[in-house]
């Protein structure tokens, strides 16, 4: 395991654009943590940098029941959408693509 420099908790898209602008002005690689459900090792920081913790990114901000879409930030768990999910029949079952 190879940890980062630094650690960042923004809550809001644009504190993401901020520090990525100010790690890609001083070329410093930015790792990306969602929920820590990956088992790929992408939040593996080889060459430091900052990482950048999304886990209190946890809004779910769209929910179309017409054409089964729904927008949420890189915080929402599965379980979380499932909760906000229930009574209207819909469910993100484990295994789809970017389960959480």
């Amino acid at each position: 395991c190879a940890p980062p420099d630094a650690v960042v908790w923004p809550q809001a898209v644009g504190q993401v654009q901020e520090l990525a602008a100010l790690c890609y002005r001083c070329r410093v690689p930015m790792v990306p943590f969602g929920t820590g459900t990956g088992l790929e090792g992408g939040v593996n920081a080889v060459q430091g940098g900052v990482c950048f913790d999304l886990s209190r990114m946890e809004a779910i901000t769209e929910l179309s029941l017409e054409d089964f879409s729904v927008a949420v930030e890189p915080g929402v768990t599965r379980k979380a959408l499932n909760s906000h999910l229930r009574g209207t029949g819909l469910w993100f079952p484990v295994g789809s693509v970017g389960a959480g």
